[in-house]
């Protein structure tokens, strides 16, 4: 991308954490052809934002206290189709990053690798190209809860799925986990037993016990 400083990018940072905003902030304006205009802590935030001034590009976090990551790039993508957007998670590539791309993103970098590889990023993006890290984790799944095939089945989850996963790992109940989606607790418990099924598991205890140390890894 040509430095342009007369006519800087305009950027969003979409991210739940105040801190990781601010590093990611800092480390982007050392860049003369990229502006952070704005930032926003949820999903919410980050649609009126990109309804309510001009944005080029949307850096967005797939974990968010507030609303789904993906579901948020769909958004995006619906409410702004020449949006450029950028994840940028600590999520492992090998296993979101075609998420990502089908839900509507341009590119995936994990945040181990931004502070030498988010600038190229955000350039490779805003210059229409796909753009995915150059290495992906090879040992995502060493630790012993976690064999191979079950990590492979990961992949099998919905979107919707794979969320529900997550907050199971994080300790959050059935009841919580549907008014946080805004859906019923029986879809929830469908949810949940479609997760057990394409994962093997045989009881909700393993479920729990497998969605914690996928989630701890984090």
């Amino acid at each position: 991308m040509a430095v342009d400083v007369s006519s800087p990018a305009r950027i969003l940072i979409v991210d739940d954490h105040p801190v990781v905003r601010l590093g990611i902030r800092r480390l982007i304006e050392q860049h003369p052809a990229l502006s952070v205009v704005s930032d926003a802590d949820s999903a919410e935030a980050a649609l009126k934002t990109v309804t309510g001034m001009r944005i080029d590009l949307a850096i967005v976090d797939l974990s968010l206290k507030e609303g789904s990551g993906l579901e948020l790039i769909q958004a995006l993508r619906s409410t702004r189709p020449d949006l450029a957007i950028l994840v940028l998670s600590i999520h492992d590539e090998a296993l979101f990053a075609e998420r990502c791309l089908r839900a509507g993103a341009h590119g995936y970098i994990m945040k181990q690798e931004a502070a030498d590889g988010l600038i190229k990023a955000i350039e490779n993006v805003l210059a229409g190209h796909i753009f995915l890290s150059e290495r992906i984790l090879q040992d995502r799944f060493d630790q012993p809860q976690y064999s191979l095939p079950l990590s492979g089945r990961l992949g099998n989850l919905t979107n919707r799925e794979f969320e529900v996963f997550e907050l199971i790992g994080r300790g959050v109940s059935t009841t919580a986990i549907a008014t946080q989606l805004d859906v019923s607790v029986k879809t929830i418990e469908t949810h949940r037993s479609n997760i057990k099924l394409k994962l093997n598991l045989k009881t909700a205890a393993e479920v729990v016990r497998h969605a914690a140390a996928w989630t701890n890894r984090f």
